[in-house]
């Protein structure tokens, strides 16, 4: 017997069809938290001009990173990330926290940055070339026989004589 469908049964095969899909969102892994993230609570306790290394490190902890040129800049970077198809990792949400602080260890300065402040960044499609001769793969494959020696000996000599000891 063939199965009819109704305006009814249409209706409830589609509210169970889109129950089911927007149920797959449950099976997906939770969203993963790297870095280091600073609270807007914690930034309360932090007074320019007053607290200084060791209270923020106190409060918020140790930083990410450093400045590559200036130790009295911090850096608090965080991301929040989730799998996304074939293991790959899909960005949500990125902080970076920039506390600077001037030459006593006393904190002068508080920003915020923000993925929409990122610059791009264009990958050269340059190769490197190594270092050596630009033999081919034939001769570099085959240049080496004959050049063995298991005694440690030199090869012999054209004239004959008997071979050198290898420096």
């Amino acid at each position: 017997m063939p199965i009819r469908f109704t305006p009814s049964t249409t209706r409830r095969l589609l509210v169970v069809s889109c129950l089911a899909l927007s149920s797959c969102g449950w099976l997906m892994p939770p969203p993963q938290l790297r870095g280091n993230k600073v609270d807007a609570e914690n930034f309360k306790e932090l007074v320019p001009g007053t607290s200084t290394k060791a209270d923020v490190t106190a409060v918020i902890g140790s930083p990410t990173a450093h400045d590559s040129f200036d130790d009295n800049v911090w850096l608090y970077i965080s991301e929040v990330t989730r799998q996304r198809i074939g293991r790959t990792l899909g960005e949500l949400n990125q902080n970076v926290v920039v506390l600077t602080f001037d030459d006593k260890g006393v904190l002068r300065n508080v920003g915020k940055l923000d993925k929409a402040d990122a610059l791009p960044v264009s990958v050269v499609a340059r190769t490197t070339p190594s270092p050596g001769t630009e033999a081919s793969f034939l001769q570099q494959l085959l240049g080496n026989i004959g050049r063995f020696n298991p005694g440690g000996l030199a090869a012999p000599t054209a004239g004959g004589g008997a071979p050198t000891p290898a420096p």
